[in-house]
């Protein structure tokens, strides 16, 4: 049962980036559509609506012993749900693509580090040299082959919004395997995804007071399904498993496979055709990936 456990969440491994993906794309077509937490806050409630069908009959019974973790579901709630939410979308108003990619590049890389020191995880000097050279593909392709384009980024507040968003997920990704709970990684994902709306819902009313609101319409209505169904209930509920298989610094490295999905996705929705530094990154990254998980084993 063990080895198809891990060979299950080795497979959502390289899966899992192709539903975060979306998330690029619903960034994009949100500006001026939809408010940043108002699109979090739908994102959330939606996917905690389609999560409660499968998880419910968990959280009815003994509801104390998980209400005990309610401080932790709070906080992974903050990290993941709003931190890692709106913040991105807010953002992603002010800085460019180049700029976020290069910012979450840094995240499997402290993800890896914090689950070696806090979570005493263990990686062969193999599966180390795999996520260096993965990490050297990421920065190809966000380079776009060109080492001017590194050398000429210019930061802007946008990604300072972007860079508490990073360390969230950084955070998130550690105190997710750190803290230990009750309940299977389905159930608390919905009980985290609660805690994360109470937290959303005084921003969301923040924002709106604020600050004008675009008119609520089908297309922001699109992108709440979009984001709450593929980088919202499902791509989360794959991580929580793959991590508590492989543990947290190999399931960080998934983050790499995102840029290559994420231009597959661009040429299939967007007609933009890869190009050949898209090629050179997947030589560097896809085996790197596939050598640093190899042997992983489940603490």
């Amino acid at each position: 049962m063990t080895d198809r456990r891990q060979r299950l969440a080795r497979l959502l491994m390289w899966v899992t980036p192709a539903l975060w993906s979306a998330n690029y794309l619903v960034a994009r077509a949100a500006d001026g559509v939809i408010a940043p937490h108002q699109l979090a806050l739908g994102r959330w409630a939606l996917a905690l609506a389609l999560m409660l069908p499968f998880t419910w009959r968990a959280l009815a019974c003994e509801p104390r012993r998980w209400l005990a973790e309610w401080r932790e579901l709070a906080v992974l709630g903050a990290l993941g749900m709003w931190i890692c939410g709106a913040f991105v979308y807010i953002g992603g108003q002010t800085t460019t693509a180049l700029n976020i990619g290069l910012i979450y590049a840094a995240c499997p890389v402290a993800i890896a580090i914090a689950g070696l020191w806090l979570l005493h995880e263990k990686m062969s000097v193999a599966q180390r040299a795999g996520a260096g050279l993965a990490l050297l593909g990421v920065l190809y392709v966000i380079a776009k082959g060109e080492l001017d384009n590194l050398l000429g980024v210019r930061f802007t507040v946008g990604d300072g919004w972007v860079v508490v968003a990073a360390a969230s997920w950084v955070a998130y990704s550690v105190l997710l395997q750190r803290w230990r709970s009750v309940l299977d990684p389905a159930p608390r994902l919905a009980a985290i995804a609660l805690g994360g709306l109470v937290v959303l819902l005084p921003f969301t009313a923040l924002e709106a007071w604020a600050a004008p609101q675009p008119a609520w319409g089908w297309q922001a209505l699109g992108l709440v399904v979009v984001a709450a169904v593929l980088p919202g209930a499902l791509s989360y509920q794959a991580y929580s498993y793959v991590q508590r298989e492989l543990g947290a610094a190999r399931t960080g490295l998934m983050l790499y496979l995102s840029p290559l999905y994420a231009a597959l996705l661009a040429w299939a929705l967007l007609g933009e055709a890869p190009r050949f530094y898209h090629l050179i990154g997947a030589s560097m990254i896809l085996p790197s990936i596939w050598l640093a998980t190899r042997g992983a084993s489940r603490r």
